[in-house]
């Protein structure tokens, strides 16, 4: 775990790197393309930890519990949280879409309304099945995280159930938990220079500061309401830490890492390591850190929520299509369940997002309207993931702790 001092230097090293990577890919475009590889080296160094740590942390995190049985509660207190800031999140992105009315000025009509690609959309029975690997070897090498994850927590389970016999077993996750965690302490020291190339990518490939702007000036009502959306779950995920976890600005300011680095590399799973550094450094305990946030990393989409309730709506809008309460409904529910299944890596959210056009009848073309600001859009919406991540770890050390 990295001192306090460093984790400043840290901090401020990358604000630094964020501002000159915005400023480098506006104004050099795209030259600002030959920086690339520190990024994808970066992201590469991070995803080489996140499998054996993720397996480590849970099983550890679900073992430390120390009965099966206790089990029942903080797995019940972090589900719930889940879902219902995932409702939350899918039904503000909702309404501030109806209340703005992004969609307004577009008046587009399918090329084929029926045809919407129904066949390569992933439905809820697909995420149901996806739980469960047939080989957990290749999920692993296949960075499958949702099943390395469920098989975690039934390891971990089992492991309380042994007793002395498997012993040996928790001691040695929880070394290779530590000795992970000094590794990404390693990488975060590279971190400046791979976030500033990360930064600087995306808008060197849209062609620099011009091109950037008249993509965005296309769609620039779609970009503000999801903002907002992302903004005011912000908001609220702040109020329930003020008011569940009681703790405030100064979490906020300890996790500040962690969101900086969700934003630049716009990948939840590859900041677990960086988010569970973080957690623990701010005071939580050990137990729900490591139980909350690798599950987090890939069923607790707050900004995943948002951008889908919002994108639904705007495109509804956009070919005329009548949105009933009951669909609100429908939308909020498949747009809760969609994030679950939505991969926690750059884009993750795409298949799932249109698996939820085509359940309230949304032409799969439509997407190609939206996907042009979506390199920006999802780094704020991966920062606002985590962020939900590490409010739900703060809300879980409360109950667990037995403050009152």
């Amino acid at each position: 775990m990295m001192s306090k001092r460093h984790s400043m230097l840290l901090l401020y090293s990358i604000i630094v790197a964020v501002i000159l990577g915005a400023a480098t890919g506006w104004i050099m475009g795209e030259d600002a393309l030959m920086f690339s590889w520190m990024g994808t080296l970066f992201l590469n160094a991070l995803k080489m930890v996140v499998v054996p740590l993720i397996v480590a942390a849970i099983i550890t995190g679900v073992s430390s519990l120390g009965d099966i049985r206790k089990l029942g509660k903080p797995g019940g207190i972090t589900i719930l949280f889940f879902l219902s800031s995932m409702l939350i999140a899918a039904t503000v992105g909702m309404i501030l879409a109806g209340v703005f009315v992004p969609g307004g000025d577009f008046h587009l009509v399918a090329k084929d309304a029926a045809a919407l690609n129904a066949e390569n959309a992933t439905t809820i029975s697909d995420v149901m099945l996806g739980l469960i690997s047939p080989n957990i070897i290749a999920s692993a090498a296949n960075m499958e995280l949702l099943q390395l994850i469920v098989f975690s927590i039934i390891f971990g389970a089992a492991l309380t159930v042994t007793g002395e016999k498997g012993r040996v077993v928790s001691n040695f996750f929880e070394s290779l938990n530590n000795i992970m965690m000094v590794m990404v302490g390693w990488i975060m020291y590279l971190s400046p220079f791979g976030i500033f190339a990360l930064v600087a990518t995306p808008i060197a490939e849209a062609g620099g500061g011009e091109a950037v702007l008249e993509t965005f000036a296309a769609v620039g009502g779609y970009v503000l309401t999801v903002l907002s959306g992302l903004v005011v779950q912000a908001i609220i995920l702040f109020l329930l830490l003020v008011f569940i976890a009681r703790r405030g600005i100064n979490y906020l300011g300890e996790i500040s890492p962690a969101l900086l680095t969700a934003f630049s590399t716009s990948s939840s799973s590859a900041t677990v390591p960086l988010s569970m550094d973080c957690a623990e450094g701010a005071g939580l305990k050990k137990s729900p850190v490591r139980f909350v946030i690798p599950l987090g990393s890939t069923v607790n989409m707050n900004g995943t929520a948002v951008y889908q309730g919002v994108a639904t709506i705007f495109l509804a809008q956009v070919y005329g299509l009548e949105v009933t309460f009951g669909s609100y409904i429908i939308i909020s529910l498949s747009t809760a369940l969609a994030a679950i299944g939505s991969a926690g890596i750059p884009q993750g959210g795409h298949i799932m997002t249109l698996m939820v056009f085509s359940i309230v009848g949304i032409p799969a073309e439509g997407f190609g309207l939206i996907v042009g600001v979506d390199w920006f859009l999802d780094r704020s919406r991966t920062t606002l993931n985590v962020w939900g991540d590490l409010v739900g770890a703060a809300i879980l050390d409360r109950f667990m702790t037995g403050d009152t």
